[in-house]
């Protein structure tokens, strides 16, 4: 299940008049999306939190490509598996968790599906759908090798941006506005909530223009697929989204965009 948002009105989760409210929303998402401490100074604010989810998401790419590097002496083994360990460890397992809860219910069908993935306990399914996460990714991460630094940037994005196409493109499917429905109550529309995700994009791809981004500039670009296809097909199986299935596009698209970079490097080097 996905947890609940912080309430902001609790002491300490205010944000202060001071503080823009871009800025309280960039801190809410930096407390709700990761562990990683946050700067004593700001107050955050859990509103439009998920339009910020991206640059998040290139603080733990930045440092899982960093952590991939520093494992290099140890060899790939020791690289995929503890590259792995630190985004499940990073995340607090929020992503993970929805993905397994929304396996379960497209497993359970129509009339028991909100009720399964509010379940607490994972069934068969859900064991299934974080098998083949791990095998995803893994896959993805040895095809890629001495690339690996760059797709898990790329990849770290375009995973935290497919929620808003969820967001956009589908009802939320808990009648009771569930412990997500404050991303539908604060939505300006997916223009406005896209805006810093995009600017993003384009500051990585210009870093990737320089002498040592080599073919990143384009290749990372391939994660545009599983952002346009993989909210598409959960929303239309579930008949919709909730806060588990936002979780489920994250680890997908993620996954499946180092898996289509894994390929494409390993054809690029015939």
């Amino acid at each position: 299940m996905s947890p609940a948002a912080p309430d902001a009105t609790e002491p300490g989760l205010t944000s202060s008049p001071s503080v823009g409210g871009w800025l309280a929303d960039l801190a809410g998402a930096w407390v709700f999306y990761s562990v990683l401490p946050l700067p004593p100074a700001l107050r955050p604010r859990f509103e439009r939190i998920a339009r910020f989810a991206p640059w998040v998401g290139a603080v733990i790419g930045g440092l899982e490509a960093g952590l991939w590097l520093l494992l290099g002496p140890g060899g790939p083994l020791a690289q995929v598996a503890l590259v792995i360990a630190f985004d499940l460890w990073i995340s607090g397992g929020l992503h993970v968790d929805g993905a397994m809860d929304t396996a379960d219910g497209l497993a359970a069908g129509p009339a028991r599906r909100l009720e399964a993935m509010e379940d607490s306990r994972v069934g068969a399914s859900g064991v299934q759908a974080l098998a083949l996460l791990l095998a995803l990714r893994v896959g993805g991460l040895a095809l890629l090798a001495a690339s690996a630094p760059w797709a898990l940037l790329w990849a770290a994005v375009w995973g935290r941006l497919a929620p808003l196409l969820a967001m956009h493109g589908f009802t939320y499917l808990r009648q009771d506005s569930g412990t997500a429905g404050f991303h539908r109550r604060h939505w300006r529309g997916l223009p406005a909530e896209l805006a810093p995700g995009l600017l993003l994009l384009v500051i990585i791809s210009g870093i990737a223009l320089l002498p040592w981004g080599g073919a990143w500039w384009w290749l990372g670009w391939l994660g545009v697929l599983p952002l346009l296809l993989v909210p598409r097909h959960l929303g239309r199986r579930l008949g919709g989204h909730s806060g588990d299935s936002y979780g489920a596009c994250v680890e997908w698209t993620t996954s499946w965009s180092l898996l289509l970079m894994g390929l494409a490097v390993c054809a690029l080097r015939r």
